[in-house]
């Protein structure tokens, strides 16, 4: 299998190795292969097709874990100009795996922030797996505090296993943090939009989440924990996080059925990153319509639709 397949695109992966095993027969024996590249092109986009029209929550987990798959910076480059990151939690320290800064979006000024997990080993240890510390979190509540103060709409990518679990975590507020992250977000007088791009874990993705529109990419996933934390609980064994991911209806599509999302966005077939400039097209497209209505909201109302679609969601039985 070729590097970051997965393994159930292990017949995928064959095709294309006999295509590009053909191929460079064909340069160096100077052989015209064309009806047979085609043929095998043909097969491998039908199976490309079936494959990913099928997939299950766990085969979606999977994706949204992709060592390949677009991270936030990468979005940054591709749909906004002008960015400029800020630092530091005016507390402790800055923190890595959470991003943020101002930028210029289609003509307007917007701040992001997202979760940053890391491609080699090195980036991946500096920016902690994507999994924020409190800092992190009061980052970005004093980023939004500002934005909201200038007037500026804020778009957030959620892509993070969760925030992080360290008792050093612990110790600086963790739990506080992405607390009052929740409660200052339902009254930030500007647009909210928040995007699920990979994994959205448990309080380390809420924590940027509470938005006026709720968006995930076809192959994201969000819940209130990972599949293996789940099967851990409930079963005592990591490995049925296959059974906990179809328990917890992990996927975009379940979350959208279930009014916890408000859009889902489509992904190239094989996922988001086998076409980045595809899917933040997509992305550029639906944050821009969303904004467009959004801005155009008194902040009273957008304050007041924001709480109702939260205290929407689930149910509670009183039996007093």
């Amino acid at each position: 299998m070729s590097e970051g397949s997965l393994e159930f695109e292990k017949p995928i992966v064959e095709i294309e190795k006999r295509i590009h095993d053909l191929r460079q027969l064909a340069r160096q024996e100077n052989m015209d292969v064309t009806d047979e590249l085609h043929k095998l092109e043909r097969k491998a986009e039908k199976l490309r097709k079936d494959i990913f029209s099928k997939l299950t929550r766990w085969q979606r987990v999977q994706l949204a874990r992709h060592p390949q798959r677009p991270y936030t910076l990468d979005y940054v480059d591709r749909l906004t100009t002008d960015f400029w990151e800020l630092h530091g939690d005016r507390l402790f320290a800055d923190d890595p795996a959470l991003v943020c800064g101002f930028a210029t979006f289609e003509g307007r000024k917007v701040l992001l922030m997202g979760h940053q997990k890391g491609r080699d080993t090195k980036e991946k240890l500096r920016r902690n797996f994507g999994m924020a510390h409190p800092e992190g979190y009061r980052k970005s509540l004093r980023l939004m505090k500002l934005a909201d103060k200038f007037g500026l709409p804020i778009v957030t990518f959620i892509d993070t296993p969760g925030a992080f679990p360290g008792i050093e975590a612990e110790e600086r507020g963790q739990s506080r943090a992405i607390a009052e992250n929740l409660i200052e977000m339902a009254a930030i007088r500007v647009p909210i939009i928040a995007v699920v791009i990979g994994e959205g874990g448990s309080g380390g993705a809420l924590a940027i989440a509470l938005a006026d529109r709720v968006i995930m990419l076809e192959n994201s996933v969000y819940s209130v924990i990972s599949p293996e934390g789940c099967a851990a609980i409930l079963w005592g064994d990591r490995s049925k996080a296959k059974d906990a991911a179809e328990a917890l209806r992990i996927s975009a599509t379940d979350l959208v059925e279930l009014g916890i999302v408000d859009e889902v966005l489509p992904e190239p077939v094989g996922g988001a990153h086998r076409n980045p400039a595809q899917t933040a097209e997509t992305l550029k497209t639906a944050i821009k319509t969303h904004l467009d209505v959004l801005c155009r909201v008194d902040a009273d109302e957008l304050i007041r639709t924001r709480m109702e679609k939260f205290l929407a969601m689930g149910v509670y039985q009183d039996d007093a």
